[in-house]
């Protein structure tokens, strides 16, 4: 569970601009291609989708809101990984809508920089993405990140599209993944469902706000979804998080999937359309059965 090492590496090896691209390209074709096959065998809800802004403990949080044009339904809080919010994102919260969520895709860097930053995760490499995010994600840890769930939970709950009788769920990739699970903890009452897809720095040793130590504090179902390459360099974490797990009561399911760090999103080189897929389904099953 490597906090962003396939990034860095990625980022040292100077990949240009161009094959970057091309890469991620390619990716956001075939995921397209999918959802176009699934449209063609069901029917699909017409979006509605807006940039909003919220107060926070700590300021405006800016974010993407997209769900069903008709009806209430379940909220989903959505932590992007390290590039921030997006339109690879955008275009996987406008999917998971269409199954019949209200999806929030946070901006986590609002204190230091409202707005998108990069457009993607070739313009994230190209502009020294790793420099410029160092300083704002340093201020994210787990008391940040409390108090911003705790925030979106109450703005999703006030709005006429959210179904506020029935869980929240929460998802969180790369950075995000120990967010997902922050903000479980911190809003046990609302959120029942958390996911985190190849999530870095889920288990911290002894500190106190390690994601692992504070499953105390959650009430939620968990899915630990784990790149092969983390697993490769950190095997012990996966017992360690499950172990945690079962200590404290909270059904989790724990998988080392078919995909290297950042296989799930579109515009990363890591994409891997069929574990992408496998992992999809695995984040709606969880949803189903939560929330």
């Amino acid at each position: 569970m490597c906090d962003e090492a396939k990034l860095a590496d990625w980022a040292r090896q100077a990949i240009s601009r161009r094959d970057f691209g091309a890469l991620a390209g390619a990716a956001t074709v075939a995921a397209c291609a999918a959802g176009e096959a699934r449209r063609e065998v069901e029917d699909r809800p017409v979006l509605t989708e807006t940039g909003v802004t919220f107060a926070t403990a700590d300021g405006t949080m800016d974010a993407f809101f997209v769900h069903p044009d008709d009806g209430r339904h379940p909220g989903v809080v959505f932590w992007p990984d390290i590039a921030a919010l997006r339109e690879a994102k955008r275009n996987m919260a406008r999917r998971l809508a269409g199954e019949g969520y209200a999806v929030l895709v946070l901006n986590p860097y609002y204190r230091d920089a409202p707005g998108e930053q990069f457009a993607d995760f070739a313009a994230f490499v190209d502009q020294g993405g790793f420099d410029k995010v160092g300083p704002w994600r340093d201020r994210l840890d787990a008391a940040a990140i409390g108090r911003d769930a705790a925030a979106a939970a109450d703005w999703l709950d006030r709005q006429a599209a959210v179904d506020a009788g029935r869980g929240i769920g929460t998802q969180g990739y790369c950075m995000g993944g120990p967010f997902a699970i922050w903000s479980a903890a911190a809003v046990p009452s609302r959120i029942r469902a958390a996911a985190s897809f190849h999530g870095g720095g889920l288990v911290r040793g002894d500190n106190p706000d390690s994601p692992h130590n504070m499953l105390d504090e959650v009430e939620a179902r968990l899915l630990i979804a784990i790149a092969e390459d983390d697993h490769a360099k950190e095997p012990s974490a996966k017992l360690l998080f499950a172990k945690a797990a079962g200590v404290a009561a909270v059904p989790a399911r724990i998988e080392v999937y078919e995909g290297d760090h950042g296989w799930t999103v579109p515009d990363s080189p890591a994409y891997a359309e069929a574990a992408a897929k496998k992992a999809y389904e695995d984040l709606l099953a969880l949803y189903e059965a939560a929330l």
